[in-house]
């Protein structure tokens, strides 16, 4: 017998006529026709190789291979249909369960040391991981089940994704305080004459700053490239480099900060899940508790001062 080819349905059908006694109130207790229960008996009379009732008088009779399947049948029914009923529930003060996100590390420090804090109290046996995953292979991830999340400022449009805006935030330009040329402030002319520190993932490709001042005519003289912006203050405060960093990063630390010396566009950071995803209760759950997190980066709750010429 091929495993793979039963049909489980055929057993609810089989565990009615048990209970039953007969093939008509077994169509009435499954809501479905007279012949539709004798279609199915008769298959499963066949996978099984048994006439697993013989009628006696207006009764369905078991026979013996029935009876012995009937206990294993109808435990095996109830433990499905308990999972369906646990699948629609989620309990965050007593399930474990590990949600996996794919991340960087600029939003891994906003948003996990308050969402960790959250959990310890009315989640605590949930586990988090972050590990990045190349945009390629995101919505795979997420299909397969080996990813939850994705958070990122790149806009995607996959129509598998479900998205939602959880961060704004403006580029700024930081630079080690009383760096020689920039007492009089940063200008366009003195931004293009400096060496700069260009943070993007990708090993080569123009970033967002550099795609602005390509449109204008302009090229910016990049002496690092890293994919990691937690780096960059460390590397800024021991030399002449500048680099372009969201503000609300770069306002914790003791640098100098100056307005970006052209226009340039809102940084959006989205997160991002499966659609197969999006009705599963425990999913709900974490969505809510990040999207409730989002509100202190949301231009609504935004508390933060603007940049100043040091």
């Amino acid at each position: 017998m091929n495993i793979n080819r039963i049909d489980l349905n055929l057993f609810a059908v089989f565990d009615a006529i048990y209970t039953a006694g007969s093939l008509t109130k077994a169509a009435d207790v499954l809501c479905i026709t007279q012949p539709a229960v004798s279609n199915s008996l008769s298959r499963l009379r066949e996978m099984l190789n048994d006439p697993l009732f013989v009628r006696t008088g207006h009764t369905m009779t078991p026979t013996p291979a029935a009876q012995n399947i009937i206990g294993p049948a109808r435990q095996a029914l109830e433990m499905l249909r308990k999972s369906v009923q646990e699948s629609h529930k989620f309990d965050p003060s007593s399930t474990e369960k590990s949600f996996s996100f794919s991340m960087r590390d600029l939003l891994e420090a906003s948003f996990f040391p308050r969402l960790l804090n959250r959990l310890q109290d009315t989640a605590p046996k949930i586990s988090l991981t972050n590990h990045l995953i190349s945009r390629d292979k995101i919505v795979s991830a997420m299909a397969s089940g080996h990813l939850d999340f994705h958070a990122d400022g790149v806009n995607f449009t996959d129509p598998h994704l479900c998205k939602q805006l959880i961060a704004q935030d403006r580029y700024i330009v930081v630079a080690r305080k009383n760096h020689p040329a920039l007492s009089q402030g940063l200008t366009l002319e003195t931004f293009l004459s400096l060496g700069h520190i260009n943070v993007s993932q990708r090993q080569k490709g123009l970033g967002h700053v550099d795609t602005v001042l390509n449109k204008m005519g302009l090229t910016r003289r990049v002496v690092l490239r890293s994919q990691h912006v937690m780096t960059v203050p460390s590397e800024i405060v021991k030399t002449d480099l500048i680099a372009c960093l969201p503000f609300h990063f770069a306002k914790h630390f003791d640098l100098a900060i100056y307005e970006v010396p052209f226009e340039i566009d809102t940084l959006e950071y989205y997160l991002y899940w499966h659609v197969s995803a999006d009705l599963d209760p425990a999913h709900l759950w974490m969505r809510e508790q990040l999207l409730d997190l989002s509100k202190a980066f949301t231009p609504s709750n935004k508390n933060s001062t603007p940049a100043q010429n040091h």
